[in-house]
């Protein structure tokens, strides 16, 4: 069975499906043929029900949880660091500043508006966005994937949206990112294997992380290596972006709480109730 899956270029989404990429994990009958696009292009994407399997934001997912479940494994969270707001050193930034982001459904899109109400949005590809600011077309700009490691000495930071999490949340949880979706038209019984598939090249690319990094910077697929790879990985795809856990469900459904809320989305969602229903095989053999 063939399935079209689709993630981000960037490190973290490449380092999380090339353990199946390379064969290192049992896909049965299933051949999965990728293509990695930008972060934005994939929610646009989703939101026309392009792929049957895809990367997302999670801000994205409450608009097309009707078309898509969305899974529990290749999820990245922040934990005490995410994306920046950046702007030139020593600029001051009005209420109603011009903002660089990496596009409408992104989740740090959500977030700076709900704590920025009067900030004029400009939607880019994120590879623009650092340049943008350091050549004073934006005011400022939320720079995401690996540009928070290492950015233009003009910049600095304004704002970690990790503390813009903290204080909209008013809760001790992770800063939910992206994942991943699943179309629904898939049969249950394929999804749930599917899933499977995943969550194990996810841990098996942790189980053997020093020799796929290795492999993903002599093949060229991965945009920083050495140091900066092995710390952007160990930011954004560890052994907690296998499988969603309790408290990481908790700030999904405090992400999509606040999004309701701020009028974002038109009705409000609980995670356990859009993933894939895993007791099917408990059924299916009683």
């Amino acid at each position: 069975m063939n399935i079209d899956l689709a993630h981000s270029p960037d490190a973290d989404d490449i380092f999380m499906y090339y353990a199946i990429a390379f064969g290192w994990v049992d896909t049965r009958d299933y051949r999965f043929r990728n293509e990695a696009l930008d972060i934005e292009t994939l929610n646009e994407k989703a939101l026309e029900g392009y792929y049957d399997v895809s990367a997302i934001s999670f801000a994205l997912y409450p608009r097309i949880r009707e078309d898509y479940a969305l899974l529990r494994t290749a999820v990245s969270f922040g934990e005490g660091y995410g994306p920046k707001l950046v702007k030139l050193r020593g600029k001051r930034l009005r209420r109603n500043f011009r903002v660089a982001l990496s596009g409408r459904h992104t989740t740090n899109a959500m977030l700076v508006r709900l704590y920025y109400p009067q900030a004029r949005p400009v939607y880019m590809n994120f590879l623009e966005i650092e340049r943008a600011v350091a050549e004073g077309e934006v005011d400022a700009g939320v720079l995401i994937h690996e540009s928070i490691l290492d950015f233009d000495p003009r910049l600095e930071v304004e704002k970690e949206l990790w503390d813009v999490w903290r204080e909209l949340s008013r809760e001790d949880l992770p800063l939910p990112l992206g994942g991943m979706a699943l179309r629904r038209s898939i049969p249950l019984n394929r999804a749930i294997e599917i899933e499977a598939i995943l969550t194990e090249g996810v841990r098996v690319a942790n189980a053997r992380k020093k020799e796929l990094s290795t492999l993903l910077e002599e093949k060229g697929l991965v945009r920083i290596g050495d140091e900066a790879l092995d710390r952007y990985l160990r930011m954004y795809a560890s052994e907690e972006s296998a499988e969603l856990d309790t408290r990481q469900i908790a700030a999904l459904d405090r992400l999509f709480e606040l999004g309701y809320r701020h009028g974002e989305y038109d009705c409000p969602i609980r995670t356990e109730e859009y993933l894939i229903p895993r007791e099917y095989n408990r059924w299916r053999n009683l």
